[in-house]
């Protein structure tokens, strides 16, 4: 009775409703009511009984608005909740008998609106006490047995009663006796009140054992041998009077009926009425719930068989075009060597048959001027065959031996003609388009063996192959300055990177150099960036080329769980101009693929660090050839051999030429070159400490230049290692010039005529001071406060994420004349993408679902729904698991390709097109997770609420955290997500379940609602006797019965909210 002492007066209510309707039975007529009355009305019972129960139903619309305005909460229909309670249409018995008891006189018995109205106000007041407080009835002058529970009087003879009087108790001592099975009498009052539908309510008997009147909790009272016990003495909540209601196992058709659950049916407490097992030989006698754990057993197993189904069905799919498309790569291939071969084949012998030629002309010459005046004289000859594909390859060979027009023709195929990109259709024709392509290339570079841009101007200007516009960079006294700590990170830099020249980067530790490839791709923030940096001449923004620079990062930053063609397919896809045709863009990744060595393993996994892949060579191949299959203008590398032995950089360095042929403006990082990789670079970037240049040039020269400072490179020593050891102080340079490492910046700008800043000219005019002071300059730095170090830290911190968020939202204009594929077609291979990667990681998914049927189980057993809560501990424990296991898998969604991400989005995709992505596959786990949990869950349990009510909060649920997931995913450490994930739904849940948290703040928690949808869709589901009950609880936990759908919406809302938030910290937050 814990919800009574808050919340009485809406109980009164209730009561008043439900039972003012039989209250007109009494108005108007004579309450005279004569023995000789009582004895005719009780001699016609059961014919009044029907009278009386017409009449009373009869007035039941008229109280249906009262009743939905104030009892809205907790009754959804009055008019079903009415006839669900108190529709005695099918047994009158209990009537029936109680009039014959009562000699005719009912109506006289049953209590008032003001009675009742007394009663529910005593429970305000004395709260849990059994004791009602004094009244006109039961006081200490007047105790008659009818204030005894279970017992009721009538009025007197004379006396005239109006049973809707909310004021006046009206006397009613007389003719006390025990309250009339089907009926309740409270103790301290003497009146009768109906007991509601599902209540067994008999005469109770007298246990003389423990002196209890059973099955009832009240004794008789002492010193009376003549009392007897009585009927029901209350009607609460359960907790209140568990007594009345139908007990487990049985069902009361009426309320004084009790009958026992037969085999293959099951009753809960408070039944009316059977209900049948699914399978009957699952439930005994008295059953209070059916076992149809097996049925959750049957959806594991076809769920378990659909996913294997599924999995298998598209991993064997993908696996079976991967095999054709393998099959028609090596047969377009193998072809076009063949030709090649057959091609120079025809040359060699063309050129022998050349040798014989001078002697056989005349020769030939004589027999055919002998033989004209025959053909003369004899008849014409039948019409010439059409000669076949051999005849007219010859042919065609004969006429052009450079071209491979006679290649197309293959022998027999009569419909077979040269076909352009445009005409390319299936995946055969693609592949031959691609690899002939690739081997007239190879062809061609023969031809041009000095390998040098000029050399393949033919080739670059070929009618096949698109031309790629070239972007010079070029900078004068460009200097970098963070703007918190006016720190300098580069000062007066000063040059040219030229298109079609591959420019090494080198310099110690420290340097600058990541800050100069930064400020060239244009991605350095929270700097203030002074003097020009012209793009072909203008003074343009890099930014505005984006779509035609790749960068490739020092770390191998591609997905694990792909295969070394799908990354660069994919790539390629997403960056290429949209107006290229397919099987160009199959070129342009088949060209790569052989250039970069990776044919062997191009169907190979890249693999992750729990799962092996390729090597590690291969991997940084596969880095580079991300950024080159979107043909770039301008390509910077950062690092790219490093981790790679000699042949392999050898090998992308190869690569790297063929790219600046083409034109592609290369720059590259690169540590301990060596020889003959660094003679492989056209030019040499020298950056010493403090991000000035100490040489850009030529890499011929390099060595040139610095013997005119008196530094020479010893023998058997690497050019390169020895101007890094220098520049990094380890090598001191030849004393005779006088030259230390730190002269060197300023001696190329005097060398070039470039302006020299006034704190480098002051240093070099007085050297010896420098040298003196540097240890008071230094000391002085040091003692330097903390304080200030660290508020430049800050101030350097919060400039770098202004500037971030300023460079993620401001828009350049678009000066690269590429039209890459828009979101919605990026969604669409993003989508490709993302299935992919699920379906290889079919086992995580496995391992995610057999966590959540375990918890089912065991929450399930252990969890066990309760009738008098609705099952709300049972749900609670629900909301939380599904809560936790659900978010923790979301994480994965964005946690495990961040860096990924990072990447793609620099280089110009569609953050949009890969979140969407991301969330339309999870979709998949948003269905399928609620049904493995409930399977479990709500077999083991089987609660009142229909299974797909449950599914639907779920559902609801399940999208609701996943969004969290992703918010968690993407701002936090993956650490910190799982322990925000963890911890969230637990803290939300205690929240949600305090009653003495204000409102507006469970209102924020997700728990709260998916918690209130579950009780709702259950508690709809009790019934008559569990009215007071529901009515009860509900208002303690302050919920609403029309807002199921309400918490739905809800739910939705605030998965698409945190969507929307994740979103917005996915575009806004940068690499930490």
């Amino acid at each position: 009775m814990a919800w009574w002492t808050p919340h009485i007066p809406f109980a009164i209510l209730l009561f008043a409703i439900l039972f003012m309707s039989p209250l007109p039975l009494c108005q108007g007529q004579d309450d005279d009511n004569d023995l000789e009355a009582g004895q005719q009305r009780a001699r016609a019972n059961p014919l009044f009984a029907r009278v009386v129960y017409e009449r009373l139903m009869g007035l039941t619309t008229s109280f249906v608005d009262v009743i939905g305005d104030n009892l809205n909460f907790c009754v959804k229909d009055s008019e079903t909740d009415w006839n669900q309670a108190f529709n005695f249409s099918k047994d009158l018995t209990f009537l029936s008998n109680c009039i014959k008891n009562t000699d005719g006189d009912l109506t006289l018995r049953m209590c008032t609106a003001a009675e009742m109205k007394f009663y529910f106000a005593s429970f305000e007041n004395q709260g849990k006490s059994d004791y009602l407080t004094l009244n006109k009835n039961c006081n200490l002058t007047s105790w008659v047995s009818g204030c005894e529970p279970g017992w009721a009087c009538s009025v007197g003879e004379k006396q005239k009663i109006n049973l809707k009087d909310t004021k006046l108790i009206p006397s009613r001592t007389l003719n006390c006796k025990p309250c009339c099975e089907g009926f309740f009498c409270p103790h301290g009052m003497t009146c009768m009140i109906p007991c509601p539908l599902g209540t067994y309510c008999p005469t109770a008997k007298l246990n003389k054992t423990t002196g209890v009147c059973e099955p009832y909790r009240y004794q008789i009272p002492p010193g009376q041998p003549n009392h007897t016990c009585g009927g029901a003495d209350k009607w609460a909540d359960f907790d209140s009077s568990s007594e009345i209601f139908c007990p487990a196992g049985y069902y009361c058709p009426s309320t004084i009926k009790k009958l026992s659950c037969r085999s293959g049916y099951y009753c809960r407490k408070g039944s009316i009425e059977q209900n049948i097992c699914y399978k009957k030989s699952s439930c005994k006698p008295n059953s209070e719930n059916q076992d149809i754990t097996i049925f959750g057993g049957f959806i594991i197993a076809a769920l378990s068989l659909l996913l294997i189904v599924i999995y298998n069905f598209s991993g064997q799919l993908l696996t079976n075009r991967e095999k054709k498309q393998a099959k028609s790569r090596e047969a377009a291939a193998r072809m076009a060597r063949e030709t090649v071969q057959a091609r120079e084949r025809w040359k060699s012998a063309k050129d022998i048959a050349k040798k014989h030629a001078v002697g056989l002309q005349s020769q030939f010459s004589r027999t055919f001027s002998r033989k004209k005046s025959v053909k003369q004289d004899m008849p014409p000859l039948a019409p010439k065959k059409e000669p076949s594909n051999l005849t007219k390859m010859i042919r065609s060979l004969e006429e052009d031996h450079e071209g491979d027009e006679g290649f197309n023709l293959e022998i027999g195929d009569k419909n077979m003609r040269k076909m352009t990109a445009k005409q390319m259709h299936t995946r055969s024709q693609i592949f031959k388009y691609a690899y002939g392509q690739i081997e007239k290339e190879k062809a061609m570079q023969q031809q041009n063996t000095n390998l040098t841009f000029s050399g393949v101007i033919s080739m670059a200007t070929d009618n096949d192959m698109r031309q790629r516009p070239v972007i010079e960079v070029a900078f004068k006294d460009l200097t970098l300055t963070l703007k918190g700590s006016k720190k300098k990170l580069m000062r007066s830099v000063t040059g040219k990177l030229m298109p079609g020249r591959v420019t090494a980067l080198m310099g110690p530790s420290g340097a600058g150099k990541t800050t100069f490839l930064n400020a060239l791709a244009g991605k350095a923030t929270g700097c203030d960036m002074s003097g020009l940096v012209l793009i072909n001449g203008k003074v343009e923004p890099i930014r505005a080329y984006k779509k035609i620079i790749g960068f490739v990062p020092q770390d191998d930053i591609v997905h694990g769980n792909l295969t070394v063609e799908e990354n660069l397919w994919f790539s390629a896809r997403c960056r290429l101009s949209a107006d290229i045709l397919k099987a160009d863009k199959v070129l342009v990744v088949e060209r790569v693929i052989e250039s970069l060595g990776l044919q062997a393993v191009r169907d190979s996994l890249v693999g992750t660090v729990e799962q092996r892949g390729i090597s590690g060579g291969q991997r940084k191949r596969v880095n580079v050839g991300l950024e080159m299959v979107m043909e770039p203008s301008l390509l910077i590398l950062d690092e790219p051999t490093s981790g790679l032995d000699s042949s392999s950089s050898l090998l992308l360095m190869r690569a790297l030429r063929r790219e600046a042929l083409e034109g592609v403006n290369i720059c590259t990082v690169v540590h301990q070159p060596s020889y003959a990789l660094f003679r492989m670079f056209d030019d040499l970037i020298l950056l010493a400490k403090g991000g000035l240049i100490a040489y850009l040039g030529s890499v011929k020269k390099v060595e040139e230049y610095f013997q005119g400072l008196g530094i020479v490179v010893p023998e058997r020593i690497n050019p390169p290692d020895h101007y890094i050891d220098i520049l990094e102080g380890i090598v001191k340079p030849s004393t005779s010039t006088g030259i230390n490492y730190q002269q060197l910046p300023l001696r190329w700008m005097l060398h070039n005529g470039y302006d020299v800043p006034r704190d480098m000219l002051h240093e070099a005019s007085d050297t010896s001071l420098r040298n003196g002071d540097a240890g008071s300059v230094k000391g002085g730095s040091e003692r330097q406060s903390l304080t200030s170090d660290v508020w430049d830290n800050v101030k350097d911190f919060v400039q770098f994420k202004r500037d971030d968020f300023e460079y993620n939202f401001s828009k350049s204009k678009d000066l690269s004349n590429r039209r890459t594929p828009g979101p919605l077609t990026q969604y669409k291979y993003y989508l490709g993408r993302v299935g992919k990667q699920r379906l290889r990681e079919a086992r995580l998914q496995g391992v995610d679902f057999l966590i959540l049927c375990l918890a089912g189980i065991c929450l399930g057993t252990l969890a066990k729904m309760s009738d008098e809560t609705f099952g709300y501990t049972g749900y609670l424990y629900t909301v939380i698991a599904v809560s936790l296991l659900c978010k923790i898998g979301a994480l994965r969604s964005f946690t495990l390709d961040k860096l990924q991400y990072w990447r793609e989005r620099a280089s110009g995709m569609s953050s949009l097109a890969y979140f969407l992505s991301k969330d339309t596959i999870d979709h998949f786990n948003t269905a399928i997770k609620p049904l493995v949990y409930l399977s479990m869950f709500y077999f083991f349990n089987n609660p009142r609420s229909s299974f797909g009510m449950n599914y639907l909060i779920l559902v609801s649920l399940v999208y609701c955290v996943t969004g969290i997931g992703y918010t968690f995913a993407i701002c936090f450490q993956p650490s910190s997500a799982q322990l925000w994930s963890a911890l969230l739904p637990v803290v939300l849940s205690l929240i949600a379940s305090e009653e003495r948290v204000p409102k507006p703040l469970t209102n924020l928690c997700y728990t709260k609602w998916a918690l209130q949808a579950f009780v709702l869709a259950n508690a709809e589901r009790y019934s008559g006797v569990w009215l007071l009950t529901r009515c009860g609880f509900l208002k303690m936990k302050d919920y609403n019965i029309h807002e199921f759908y309400l918490c739905i919406v809800v739910l939705i809302l605030g998965g698409i909210v945190f969507r929307c938030v994740a979103f917005f910290c996915l575009v806004t937050l940068q690499k930490r």
